[in-house]
């Protein structure tokens, strides 16, 4: 299964580094929910293939959006790149 990454997690004053909002196309929070625990991957899109992984961790909002934390923090150039659930 495959996402976007949307957007950091974000407050007004603190940006969570490691914190991502992924789109996959779920319809509902309690789709997301079921997704809670899997593992999620993010591949640089260099020559160098870098593989930066990750964990669901909660649905974001109601509307299927999911919050992933990464074990790094991925650049900013990963927003609107693809990550694959596993």
């Amino acid at each position: 299964m495959k996402g976007i990454i949307v957007q950091f997690r974000r407050g007004r004053h603190v940006i969570h580094e490691k914190h991502f909002l992924i789109d996959l196309g779920l319809k509902s929070r309690e789709e997301g929910n079921k997704l809670v625990g899997k593992e999620v991957t993010w591949t640089s899109p260099g020559k160098i293939k870098k593989q930066i992984k990750g964990k669901i961790s909660s649905p974001h909002g109601n509307k299927g959006l999911v919050r992933a934390i990464f074990e790094k923090g991925l650049p900013g150039q990963a927003i609107t790149t693809e990550v694959e659930i596993k």
